[in-house]
């Protein structure tokens, strides 16, 4: 049997009335009985299976005694069938959701950079627009949002693939990178310091992420890498309302990224000190599944976080 061309359908001329037909006789396994179901006469069904047996040169269903059985080529187009009606049913519900101005639930994962300024911006773009979406934001780290995006639980999510995750069946659009500073509290003495260097706050009291983390491998590279010894009077934390307090309580420096640090120092809540670190993280990029169909909402809420992430870039 030679190969069919990718588009045999358009050639075949297949029309909706035969996916219908195929579901039919699946469900009753009788020609009358799935003619019936569909308002059609006995001969125009049998002739518009046997014109899709001949264009696929393969039979579909067998003839018996008491009805029709389909055979591994009838059960694969009926799969297809049921596939292609409940695509279109999907496509029906997506153009109501337009007309009636979006309403609907996208649920959307983002690690905590993006969180703060990215994802907020681009809400409140979309929201201007479709005042009606639900949106569902979950703030974690990205290998816990990669496990609930393949399976299912998100739409899309904003932030890293790392290199000992199963990347399979993903798509990754880069969008910006991620780089660090040091903050402190408001008032604090470095701030006065001219020209501050690296060597004038490695001795400092440090609040940083716990060992085994990205940002803290390359904290301490930062400072080996310029022949200095790393900050050994640590507190070890994630926890920002335990770090801000800690901040406000203490001499301590804290180091996190610089759009994290912009939106807390715009409260007045801590200062970034002003000497530029060598020290970032991997760029973050939006990532979704290769074969999800996203919804209309969601489809907004992608291209607002592209269009979001150019202009802030």
């Amino acid at each position: 049997m030679e190969t069919l061309n990718p588009n045999w359908f358009l050639k075949a001329r297949l029309k909706t009335r035969q996916l219908l037909l195929l579901i039919a006789l699946d469900d009753h396994r009788n020609i009358h009985r799935a003619a019936e179901a569909l308002h059609m006469t006995q001969p125009a069904a049998s002739k518009q299976i046997k014109d899709l047996e001949e264009m696929l040169d393969v039979k579909l269903f067998e003839r018996l005694p008491r009805g029709m059985e389909p055979t591994m080529f009838g059960e694969t187009m009926v799969r297809h069938a049921r596939m292609a009606l409940t695509s279109l049913a999907l496509a029906h519900d997506d153009i109501v959701a337009l007309k009636a101005g979006l309403a609907g639930q996208v649920e959307v994962g983002v690690i905590m950079t993006p969180a703060m300024a990215l994802l907020p911006r681009a809400i409140a773009r979309i929201k201007r627009q479709a005042p009606m979406l639900r949106i569902g934001a979950h703030v974690e780290a990205s290998n816990i949002l990669l496990d609930k995006l393949q399976h299912g639980m998100l739409d899309f999510m904003i932030g890293r693939i790392l290199e000992k995750e199963n990347s399979a069946g993903l798509i990754y659009e880069e969008l910006n990178e991620e780089p660090a500073c040091a903050v402190v509290r408001t008032g604090h003495p470095l701030l006065e310091v001219e020209r501050l260097e690296l060597k004038h706050i490695a001795g400092q009291p440090w609040i940083l992420p716990p060992h085994g983390s990205i940002l803290r491998h390359r904290f301490d590279m930062m400072f080996r890498r310029a022949g200095l010894d790393i900050p050994v009077d640590v507190v070890d934390t994630t926890a920002i309302l335990l770090i801000t307090a800690l901040l406000q309580q203490t001499d301590s420096l804290h180091v996190m990224p610089v759009d994290v640090a912009r939106y807390y120092a715009s409260l007045n809540v801590l200062s970034i000190l002003p000497i530029e670190l060598p020290c970032k993280m991997d760029a973050f990029g939006i990532i979704r599944q290769k074969d999800h169909l996203l919804s209309p909402g969601a489809e907004l809420l992608l291209q607002a976080v592209r269009d979001t992430a150019r202009e802030m870039a």
